[in-house]
């Protein structure tokens, strides 16, 4: 195949990955751990920041009161929500839902907190690393998104509309 018909195919497929992944997205329907719906299209109009973490994961652990005071001083501005990915080896989860609640209670998670699950992982994909956050725009789409710890004043900055690396 000539060179250039390789870069338009390449192209052409690129952009019909880039077009699929936002909508995907945008379907997102979680129930949290305090029975409460978490739905991306109920809160348009808001910044929403999605963080995916495990207790056992000494990075996440790390961020989540930084979180917890980002999503404190943001107040209605921004809906954060907490996925916690806790999984052993099978792909089942590790512990059970009152524990993990008093766990993330005790790390300073004070945000919803919703269980990872097949459902989560068919939204958004397999996750490849932790903690990892994804901030959605107050159109709906994805604005920034992290493998690695992320801070207050980065999620300050994401949420004020700077371009963030």
């Amino acid at each position: 195949m000539h060179a250039s018909r390789r870069s338009i195919l390449f192209a052409g497929l690129l952009s019909m990955v880039v077009v699929l992944v936002p909508a995907r997205c945008l379907a997102f329907d979680l129930k949290d751990t305090d029975g409460g719906v978490q739905r991306l299209k109920d809160l348009k109009g808001t910044w929403v920041v999605v963080n995916f973490w495990a207790t056992w994961c000494a990075p996440c652990v790390k961020e989540i009161p930084e979180i917890a005071e980002f999503a404190k001083e943001q107040g209605k501005k921004t809906r954060v929500i907490g996925i916690a990915l806790d999984w052993d080896g099978s792909g089942k989860k590790d512990a059970d839902e009152a524990k993990l609640k008093r766990a993330a209670t005790k790390i300073g998670h004070a945000y919803p907190l919703v269980l990872g699950d097949d459902k989560t992982e068919k939204v958004f994909g397999k996750i490849k690393g932790m903690p990892t956050t994804i901030v959605y725009g107050p159109d709906g789409k994805v604005a920034y998104n992290k493998t690695g710890v992320v801070t207050k004043e980065l999620l300050t900055r994401v949420v004020n509309g700077e371009k963030v690396k």
